[in-house]
């Protein structure tokens, strides 16, 4: 598809872009820049790109389309960074999972003749570094594209034809729209997961050893959501905060409405909402986001294998 590919990160999401990349032959050379030795090592071992550096600027020199895979709290000085390398023509995207902010502060730097199309994959595991990423984790998962309306469609189309190849199904949706969207969808659903296991971490009155042996299934999901890499979703929370404030004073008002009908004990009242959401996670399932298997469609018996 490309003559050039550059990833600057290469944790899970950036990795995972290189491996199926590779797979399918959308870029004739993939370059790969990260701030960390190790990390840059770690991508070389595992054969991730051709290019490897720890110059950013040097790796999108001549690059057809670059993406930023880092930390949405680092675009800013690393837009400024590669500004000057970058060629005309080119198309600068990322893979943050909040757009209004990258709009705002990456906006203004990218310069002339240079196609901004911010994008957000909606994949993703608890799991980062290089070694984390997999060919397979953007199938039928959706990638949303957020370009401002003046840019060229022929940039938008071919960011639009890059997800795809990856395994992705794409739409277009306005930033400020996203970041509701992801605030009630991804970003409250993780803030929630971290205070439950903060609150369990807490108590006086139940040991740290108990909490793990006698975790059940509901517990035990949410420690896999609250061991996503830190620094990522502090930067989400920090630079979406607006929307996810929003939506967290939604699910406040309607937590106190369950609290109450737990404390009267309104028995119809709670059948009502669980029946709800029952549906909801039904829903989900055919929409093909999700599997129906037992325990949330992890393997079981003597071919168990540890999750990736």
């Amino acid at each position: 598809m490309i003559e050039k590919l550059a990833l600057i990160g290469i944790g899970l999401i950036g990795s995972s872009i290189a491996l199926r990349a590779r797979e399918r032959g959308l870029a004739k050379t993939i370059a790969i820049a990260t701030r960390r030795p190790e990390t840059l090592a770690e991508a070389q071992a595992l054969g991730l790109g051709d290019q490897y550096t720890l110059d950013a600027a040097e790796a999108v020199r001549d690059a057809d389309i670059v993406i930023l895979c880092t930390p949405v709290g680092s675009y800013g000085s690393i837009a400024k960074e590669i500004a000057g390398a970058l060629k005309p023509g080119a198309i600068l995207s990322d893979v943050g999972s909040v757009k209004a902010h990258v709009h705002k502060v990456v906006g203004p730097l990218v310069p002339k003749g240079v196609h901004f199309i911010p994008g957000h994959p909606m994949a993703g595991t608890e799991h980062s570094g290089p070694s984390a990423g997999f060919a397979e984790l953007f199938d039928n998962r959706w990638c949303i594209l957020t370009p401002e309306p003046d840019q060229p469609l022929e940039a938008v189309e071919t960011m639009k034809a890059f997800w795809r190849a990856l395994g992705s199904d794409v739409e277009l949706m306005d930033a400020d729209h996203h970041d509701l969207v992801v605030a009630i969808t991804s970003h409250v659903p993780h803030l929630i997961a971290y205070n439950i296991v903060g609150t369990a971490d807490d108590l006086e009155s139940v040991t740290k050893s108990e909490v793990i042996k006698f975790s059940a299934g509901g517990f035990r999901d949410f420690t896999r959501i609250a061991a996503s890499d830190p620094v990522m979703w502090r930067d989400v929370f920090l630079t979406n905060r607006s929307a996810v404030l929003e939506m967290l004073g939604r699910f406040l008002e309607d937590l106190s409405t369950l609290q109450r009908a737990v404390r009267v004990g309104d028995g119809p009242a709670l059948e009502s909402l669980f029946t709800r959401t029952r549906a909801i996670r039904r829903s989900i399932i055919e929409a093909g986001q999700e599997t129906a298997a037992p325990d949330f469609g992890r393997p079981h018996g003597a071919d168990t294998k540890t999750e990736a």
